[in-house]
């Protein structure tokens, strides 16, 4: 079942990579390229892209309007795959982000201990009183609104990198923690006295000695992780705190097509479809790495 869940996700992957090539090649329009006016041709009848009533084309099945129109004449399969684009690479990007600062938390909470443990875990429970959904809401809306420039990071408002950047950072405690536990463990090893014996420094011991035995806990956690960001992007987009249109992503092209869900199924249901094809595909390969590997805490995010 991993098997065919990670094929799955990298068929995905892969569609949404080469999303420029059918926009050029077979669907001859790109994501925010409107054709409002536009007839196409469909069972030998001239048919209305946008219909005078505002209705747009359904699914053609097609090399045109494959999975129709939205109410502006753009093509809807286009704008899921640019829209996957975007929703995997603030996915991906987020993870890296949280991997890195869920890597140095734990490390130096757990092997300095102390006052260092005090601050850092007391900062995580901070983080972790905020459901993650309002805290993803409130850091971006607050951020979309005057863009975020603190010390070398300069980003305007709108852009890809605040919802990346906001769901890298809600999500550190949840690996964090479990990082600080394992690391708690393993200060106590001794493989660890052996290296202090030799005079192996504290940066050393932590990144050579400590961290390649977390190598499956984070590999575990990875493709959870890139799973739960897809879906927080999804959720923020939907809401208006991720990424703002016209640039698409499957979270605000199932806003988009929401209220036409009754007259216009389509726009709501192909990007959602895709949604949940990417995180179940995700979620049931960690699970098949967590069996395999066997840690031994189980990994579950909520």
């Amino acid at each position: 079942m991993s098997q065919a869940a990670a094929l799955v996700f990298i068929l995905i992957v892969a569609s949404c990579i080469t999303a420029p090539l059918y926009a050029e090649h077979v669907a001859g329009t790109g994501p925010n390229d409107e054709h409002v006016t536009k007839k196409i041709e469909q069972d030998g009848e001239q048919v209305d892209v946008v219909a005078p009533d505002g209705k747009p084309i359904g699914p053609t099945w097609g090399k045109e309007y494959f999975m129709g129109a939205d109410n502006l004449g753009r093509d809807v399969m286009v704008r899921i795959l640019y829209g996957g684009r975007n929703s995997l690479l603030v996915g991906l990007s987020a993870a890296v982000i949280t991997l890195v600062l869920s890597i140095l938390a734990g490390l130096l909470a757990g092997y300095f201990r102390g006052g260092v443990d005090r601050m850092i875990s007391g900062l995580f429970d901070v983080m972790w009183s905020f459901p993650v959904l309002l805290f993803g809401i409130a850091l971006g809306t607050a951020l979309a609104i005057g863009g975020l420039n603190f010390w070398f990071i300069h980003l305007e408002s709108g852009s890809i990198w605040i919802p990346t950047i906001v769901i890298g950072v809600v999500y550190v405690p949840y690996l964090g923690r479990t990082l600080r536990g394992q690391v708690l463990s393993l200060r106590e090893k001794e493989f660890v006295e052996a290296a202090v014996a030799q005079g192996m420094g504290s940066p050393r011991i932590m990144f050579s000695e400590i961290l390649p035995n977390l190598a499956s806990t984070l590999l575990v956690f990875s493709t959870l992780i890139v799973a739960n960001n897809i879906l927080l992007e999804t959720a923020l987009s939907y809401l208006g705190a991720g990424i703002r249109p016209p640039e698409p992503s499957w979270g605000n092209l199932i806003a988009d097509g929401a209220d036409r869900i009754v007259t216009a199924p389509h726009l709501t249901l192909a990007p959602g479809l895709a949604t949940v094809l990417t995180v179940l595909a995700l979620n049931l390969f960690g699970d098949g790495l967590r069996d395999a590997l066997n840690p031994r805490a189980k990994v579950r995010l909520r």
